[in-house]
């Protein structure tokens, strides 16, 4: 009997993916759940496992290949099949989500449909399609020492480019800056990061001192958490934050749900696993979806001044930037303190300029007065 193996099924904002290289080739033989493909979606990299055990006997798809969700692939000789389709691995999917999950993510939800048995009247020695190792980028020689080299853009990075471009687009994109003096952060920091890490196993970084300032800043103007959808305004009465992550793949976004709900060490601990496993290409798509402001941090690579983009729909983001030793004038003085520029982009169909303006102030005093954060006031 021969068993189909299907690409899985994919959310609603996902329709198609590239096949990357397969693991197995015709006349391999292949043991149940053993991974036999990965599929490149725009957000993540899915594993196609096979639906049972036998020999891989006839390749559909090559590499390279976009396909769709439920198309199939390959075929394999002499397996027990499933009923239901091939699992997934954690990178793949998850249980469906809640209403209120759906409600964020902006996903009416999703439904696996079980693969239907292969049929017995193909010809067991069907034509086996000749697979090609992955294309080698092309090299063009424009004249003696000068070349120039081609290679096919990732989904990810496609998708990156859609998105930034519908965004410019879209929305009426401004940004406003601010800048911060982060003596008290860092002075808090150095005094309790050794109590901290062992008490929580996790280190006391900068990014749980912004989430926090930031859903301080969100709760005395919720309009910056809130979202247009069409005609509407859509407020939130939660606080998903993004954190933008960068991989050697391009740039992700992770949710990190109920943020307010979340202590410092909490925070940090999910921010570094957001980074291992984004590089690790780990991620699910329930975790790349929805969310209701972002955070991105430029000053890591350093960046010392920038404008962030908007990650539709939200409708705004904020931008960190790189610590620098500046001259500031303090109590009438003249002082050296380590300073961060702040950048919020917003739209401003829905943001007055007012309210970016004191979003940001807000946020700088609560960094300039870190107990207000652990205080929540």
């Amino acid at each position: 009997m021969l068993i189909e193996v299907k690409t899985p099924e994919l959310s609603d904002s996902i329709t198609e993916g590239t096949l990357l290289e397969w693991h197995k080739q015709p006349g391999d033989t292949v043991v149940r759940d053993e991974t036999l493909i990965d599929l490149e979606t725009d957000k993540v990299i899915l594993e196609i496992s096979a639906p049972a055990s036998g020999v891989l006997v006839e390749l559909l798809r090559e590499n390279g290949a976009v396909v769709t969700a439920g198309e199939v692939i390959a075929r394999i000789e002499n397996g027990e099949p499933e009923t239901a389709a091939p699992p997934l691995s954690s990178t793949a999917m998850s249980t469906p989500l809640s209403q209120r999950e759906r409600e964020r993510a902006g996903e009416g939800g999703r439904s696996m449909e079980q693969d239907k048995p292969a049929s017995a009247a193909q010809p067991a020695a069907s034509k086996v399609l000749a697979v090609p190792s992955k294309p080698a980028p092309s090299v063009i020689d424009t004249r003696q020492g000068r070349s120039e080299r081609r290679e096919p853009m990732s989904r990810l990075r496609a998708r990156v480019a859609e998105r930034l471009v519908a965004a410019q687009h879209s929305a009426a994109i401004l940004t406003t800056f601010n800048e911060v003096n982060m003596q008290p952060v860092m002075d808090l920091r150095a005094r309790y990061k050794d109590d901290f890490q062992r008490e929580h196993g996790v280190k006391l970084g900068f990014m749980s001192f912004f989430v926090k300032a930031a859903l301080l800043a969100l709760r005395q103007f919720p309009v910056v958490n809130a979202a247009i959808d069409g005609s509407d305004i859509v407020h939130h009465d939660y606080y998903d934050i993004g954190i933008a992550v960068s991989t050697t793949r391009g740039l992700v976004v992770p949710i990190l749900r109920d943020a307010d709900c979340k202590g410092f060490a909490d925070i940090e601990r999910a921010i570094g696993d957001f980074a291992r496993r984004a590089e690790a290409l780990q991620l699910t798509l329930e975790e790349l979806s929805g969310g209701t402001f972002s955070i991105s941090n430029g000053g890591v690579f350093g960046s010392l001044l920038s404008t962030p983009i908007l990650n539709p729909p939200q409708s705004a983001i904020l931008g960190m930037h790189k610590i620098q030793e500046r001259p500031i004038a303090e109590n009438g003085q003249v002082v050296i303190r380590p300073m961060m520029y702040l950048a919020l982009s917003y739209d401003h169909r829905l943001i007055d300029g007012r309210d970016a303006v004191q979003f940001l102030v807000e946020m700088k005093t609560a960094l300039e007065d870190p107990a207000r954060l652990m205080l929540g006031i």
